[in-house]
């Protein structure tokens, strides 16, 4: 008997009940009939458009039209199914690093066949295997854009447990990044911000990154810096130094009121030894002649080993020429 009026002699004969049930069954059939056979794999022609993403110096981050990647691929029916109609669908957007670009012009970039091997799943979906690419190279055009370097001014609220500090300014890496855009917008940008760093309590060394706080209209070369925070505990060590004057003339006595000051070391701890051995602090004559008042900064010569901050009283001296 022809298997149709078998069901259709099965559908007149049951209640209502079984038919619903006999039709679900049905369904529930055809739809692991379909996936089983969608997710089966097949060899097939792959067809993608690609726009390529990377970053590049002196360059747009996106290429300005698409490259056609084809190639003869392993693939479930589903994504045969989903490439054989994507006409009219937008191109997969594809992240490049820069090593697999090879500059063949000014503004033009080639992906070889040996590099797109790394590329396959965020081309063709993942899951597919290719056999060989048809095109066996993929070019992109990069437009030049506007970019000018600007230093990376870290945002920052540090706050330090009694007797811990910095031993030298929180650095960032790299220190300085590229800004791209229209010379309208970059052309005033002198300094790019990092998102704020808030940490209390300080009692060792840190390190991290932070984001940079995003311009509009504006690309980066990089999108966050590394961070590092140096800190030390110290310990306070009071000393009477005497004011020297250095470079004065045969013939010139320069004296200098008070003739002393009095200098608090912040030293790393644990102490090695007293820092006032080896500091010095002088007045340079050069800097008294080109006083309009008479009154110069002591300078310090250099800061002894361990120290991390230094503070002088008074931070200003008189200094009176006498003729020999």
């Amino acid at each position: 008997m022809d298997p149709l009026r078998r069901i259709k002699g099965l559908l007149q004969l049951g209640t209502g009940r079984d038919t619903a049930v006999l039709l679900s069954s049905l369904l529930v059939a055809f739809v692991i009939w379909l996936i089983s056979n969608l997710s089966q794999s097949y060899a097939g022609t792959l067809s993608v458009p690609v726009i390529a993403e990377c970053n590049i110096e002196g360059h747009a981050s996106v290429s300005d039209s698409p490259a056609m990647a084809v190639a003869r691929c392993h693939a479930s029916g589903s994504a045969l199914l989903k490439n054989r109609n994507r006409s009219g669908r937008k191109p997969v957007r594809v992240s490049i690093d820069r090593s697999d670009l090879r500059q063949t012009g000014p503004e033009e970039f080639c992906l070889t066949g040996s590099a797109m091997n790394a590329y396959v799943n965020a081309i063709f979906g993942s899951g597919a295997t290719v056999d060989a690419f048809i095109s066996d190279s993929l070019f992109f055009r990069f437009p030049y854009m506007n970019n000018r370097k600007v230093p990376v001014e870290p945002v920052q609220d540090l706050r330090f447990r009694d007797e811990y500090m910095l031993t030298a300014p929180l650095s960032v890496v790299p220190d300085s990044i590229t800004v791209y855009g229209e010379e309208a917008r970059i052309g005033g940008i002198d300094r790019v911000y990092t998102s704020a760093l808030n940490l209390y309590d300080l009692h060792e060394s840190q390190s991290g990154t932070l984001r940079l706080g995003r311009i509009k209209g504006v690309r980066f070369s990089q999108d966050e810096v590394a961070y590092s925070i140096d800190i030390s505990r110290y310990v306070e060590i009071a000393s009477t130094v005497q004011i020297e004057v250095w470079n004065a003339p045969a013939g010139k006595n320069l004296q200098v009121y008070p003739s002393t000051a009095e200098v608090v070391f912040r030293c790393k701890f644990p102490l090695r030894r007293d820092p006032s051995d080896a500091f010095r602090l002088y007045v340079d004559y050069r800097d008294f002649t080109s006083s309009l008042t008479g009154r110069c900064v002591p300078r310090i010569l250099k800061l002894p080993s361990g120290v991390i901050d230094v503070r002088v009283t008074p931070e200003v001296v008189d200094c009176v020429l006498e003729e020999q």
